[in-house]
């Protein structure tokens, strides 16, 4: 007991760093009050706080209680409160019985003991692509499964490039890209914009282009990782990105891009809704990696789990309320939803049929990894910190990309 509460204690300070990066959810509160006295009441804990008791996701939760002759007490939470609250509620012997949380914070909580597995509570992952189940399967046991995926790719702006003289399809490569960046700046416009913030969400936007250029996040001062870094200092060098890069967040990143100004945007899939509202005649690129084909972009989105129960009969019923989140047709209207790509092929090609526009976004989730994958677990958040120090210290012109990277990998030892 006194062992499982240091490695809770521990879990507690880890998951402050765990910061989302690609999920749009708005703040919201709830009671940390867990099940009732009743057998017959099941909670669940989301972070989706924008969704009140009247929306289409928390009657799916109470539809698929009532198939699993339940009741459903839902509390939904802030995503950066989510993990604490999760945390103190195993030490209390309180846990919910379904737990959804963003996928970096799985590995946390399965570290610390939070989490049952895939082994212990038989849910079935065999149809969930594998490069997306990977963010939950920390020192190779499967901790949930997740329920939608969202990640990062290029926006463009069609008159721009017009006006440019550049035609999106020969963008294949970073040589391409840049090329293209180089023509619409002697048009008289602005090149691309991003997040660089000194945070998680210059980690996760810079993560794209490290992988792409064939870098491991073992490894942060490889010659690949460095030419990554010196893809982006030479992007300010030439005037091809912005300074304000070095502050951007996600959000304000995307408000320069709906300016109209830019020719391309690194951003999620979170934002469609508003290029649709912004009016710009825009299209959707995967991030090249740097020889050719698409980079590997981190994913976000939520794993659906269950937690340690000293009751272990209540397994059944969380099986079947995941079971039923997760199957084929509420999977479908959910990700919908939450503007997530589906986890499998089968929800992912009934996603295409009814929108055509999302096969970019399919294909660079396809393409995408877990940010914990490679088996990093509660080690990324480390390795993250130092990652966007770098970039902050080569955009800045402090360091060199190498010197920077090196400066990193040696505090992460």
């Amino acid at each position: 007991m006194h062992s499982f509460s240091r490695r809770l204690l521990a879990a507690v300070s880890l998951s402050t760093v765990m910061a989302v990066a690609g999920t749009a959810c708005s703040s919201g509160s709830g009671s940390t009050d867990t099940k009732d006295a009743g057998s017959g009441t099941y909670t669940i804990w989301d972070p989706y706080p924008q969704f009140d008791k009247t929306s289409a996701w928390a009657k799916l939760l109470d539809d698929c209680g009532t198939k699993a002759g339940v009741k459903i007490k839902r509390t939904a939470f802030d995503t950066s409160d989510l993990a604490n609250k999760a945390l103190l509620a195993a030490q209390q012997d309180n846990s919910a019985d379904v737990l959804i949380v963003d996928n970096p914070v799985v590995s946390t909580l399965a570290e610390a003991g939070v989490l049952t597995t895939t082994d212990d509570n038989k849910l079935d992952t065999s149809k969930i692509d594998p490069n997306l189940l990977a963010a939950g399967q920390p020192g190779g046991k499967t901790y949930g499964t997740p329920i939608g995926a969202n990640t990062l790719a290029l926006y463009y702006n069609k008159k721009v490039l017009a006006e440019a003289g550049v035609d999106i399809a020969s963008v294949k490569d970073w040589e391409s890209l840049t090329a293209a960046l180089a023509k619409v700046k002697t048009a008289g416009k602005k090149g691309i914009t991003f997040s660089a913030i000194g945070t998680e969400e210059g980690s996760f936007q810079f993560l794209p282009w490290f992988w792409g250029s064939g870098a491991k996040l073992t490894e942060l001062d490889s010659p690949e990782g460095a030419s990554a870094l010196k893809l982006w200092t030479d992007w300010l060098k030439e005037g091809y990105a912005p300074n304000s890069v070095l502050n951007n967040t996600q959000t304000t990143s995307w408000q320069e891009f709906a300016s109209g100004d830019y020719a391309f945007a690194e951003n999620g899939t979170w934002q469609l809704a508003g290029a649709k509202k912004v009016g710009i005649d825009y299209g959707v690129l995967p991030i090249p990696g740097a020889s050719g084909g698409n980079a590997a972009a981190p994913t976000g989105g939520e794993f659906v789990t269950v937690p340690v129960q000293g009751d272990t009969g209540r397994y059944a019923v969380s099986q079947k309320l995941v079971s039923c989140l997760t199957s084929v047709e509420n999977l479908y209207d959910t990700d919908t939803t939450l503007s997530y790509v589906a986890p499998t092929s089968e929800v992912q090609d009934k996603q295409l049929a009814a929108n055509a526009e999302l096969k970019p976004w399919i294909d660079a989730v396809k393409a995408a990894k877990g940010r914990t994958s490679d088996d990093l677990g509660t080690t990324y958040p480390k390795i993250s910190e130092q990652l966007w120090k770098a970039v902050q210290t080569a955009l800045s012109g402090s360091k060199s990309p190498k010197d920077a990277l090196t400066t990193a990998q040696d505090a992460v030892k």
